[in-house]
């Protein structure tokens, strides 16, 4: 089977759009889904600063979503022809921490997500010479017009939702959305502080608002704060003088719980010491460097952690995320630019600049699956929309 993908050839060359060679078809517990629209995540990006850890060449892309068009056999495969699905991270789905509900700690969560991929006995994608390309990132390589992916990777999703615009769910937003629902279970009374205000910090922002938790927003950028109090937060300038202060008095002595996306370590540090007795930091971020705390930051049972996939279940976050966006109180599409498949490269560079929270890409073909709106729509930018910068934040 033959169709267009991205391939990154080298860490430092462009991707390129090239017809790519699928060489089976899906094996037990495994799907075929034609992508409609795969987000673009700070973690593909990192693989070009992954100092050879990545093998290439490859096909990135682990935000997609799609109609499912082919079926393999077996008990995992949980899913029809037709469905519409967000694909998600990949699991084992037999480790101690998968059968405890906690797949983003999967004992193999390295190797089936870091392009280790399931054992395979051929190559299963090849470029037009027949050479073979690193698949499998995230159990889907979604920069492409299909995916070959796991069937529990995959989660059903209502036909009447804007499929092209959901992929982001699957990583991104799941991961900002998940730490306020999952990690912390938050709720009315609650105060947050979120530290970084890109995809995955507006994602928490917006589950804080319609949870009903009291949420300051730092970031050094003013756009950014403005669109986190657009979704509902207080937002605080990072140059604030005495910052952690400051975030007490808004928060009525400390918040309850911080989110940090920035892997800085005087936000880090600040974060913790605007906590309340008990508070919890979680950190989505990877960090590059050794974390040197200040003294006291961690006293009077305040703790800190790193939290993986806003410690969700896919297939019980995302149909949580998109009724909440049926209702309005989850506008993630508004963080969203849609480019061609083909603008790829655009994509990446608008969203290291920070001109775009959120890029999509559209796989370009002649019929694309019908889709209806959903009951709440809201404006969604096009990639002819002009953007104000929005500079970039470090989310992962």
């Amino acid at each position: 089977m033959r169709f267009q993908a991205a391939v990154l050839r080298s860490y430092e060359d462009p991707f390129t759009v090239e017809e790519v060679t699928l060489r089976t078809e899906p094996a037990d517990g495994e799907i075929l889904v034609e992508i409609a629209g795969a987000g673009m995540c700070r973690t593909d990006l990192a693989v070009r600063r992954s100092a050879g850890r990545s093998p290439l060449p490859a096909v990135l892309g682990h935000e997609g979503a799609g109609v499912v068009v082919r079926t393999g056999s077996g008990p995992d495969t949980a899913v029809n022809v037709g469905d519409h699905v967000v694909l998600s991270f990949d699991s084992c789905g037999h480790c101690h921490n998968c059968l405890g509900a906690a797949p983003a700690y999967c004992d193999s969560f390295a190797s089936l997500n870091l392009f280790g991929g399931r054992e395979e006995e051929v190559p299963r994608l090849t470029d037009s010479t027949g050479k073979a390309l690193a698949p499998r990132w995230f159990g889907q390589s979604s920069f492409a017009e299909y995916a070959l992916v796991p069937a529990r990777n995959a989660v059903r999703v209502d036909p009447a939702l804007p499929l092209d615009l959901l992929g982001p769910l699957g990583c991104g937003f799941l991961t900002g959305a998940g730490a306020v629902l999952n990690t912390f279970g938050a709720g009315p009374g609650d105060t947050l502080t979120v530290l970084g205000t890109g995809a995955v910090g507006l994602a928490a922002v917006m589950a804080a608002t319609a949870a009903g938790v009291l949420t300051v927003a730092v970031d050094r950028h003013p756009k950014r704060l403005a669109l986190a109090e657009r979704f509902g937060a207080i937002p605080l300038s990072a140059a604030t003088a005495g910052l952690p202060e400051r975030i007490r008095r808004l928060t009525d002595g400390g918040a309850q719980y911080a989110l940090d996306t920035t892997a800085s370590a005087p936000l880090i540090n600040d974060a913790l010491q605007a906590l309340r007795p008990t508070g919890s930091l979680g950190l989505v971020a990877r960090l590059h460097t050794a974390l040197s705390l200040e003294p006291g930051t961690l006293d009077r049972g305040r703790s800190i952690r790193h939290i993986c996939e806003g410690d969700a279940v896919p297939g019980l976050l995302i149909p949580r995320l998109t009724g909440l966006w049926q209702a309005g109180r989850f506008p993630f599409d508004q963080l969203i630019r849609t480019y061609p498949l083909a603008d790829i490269n655009e994509a990446e560079r608008d969203c290291e600049a920070g001109r775009v929270v959120k890029p999509v890409l559209l796989p370009e073909r002649t019929s694309r699956p019908t889709r209806h709106p959903a009951p709440q729509t809201h404006p969604v930018p096009r990639a002819d929309t002009p953007h104000s910068p929005l500079p970039p934040t470090e989310d992962t």
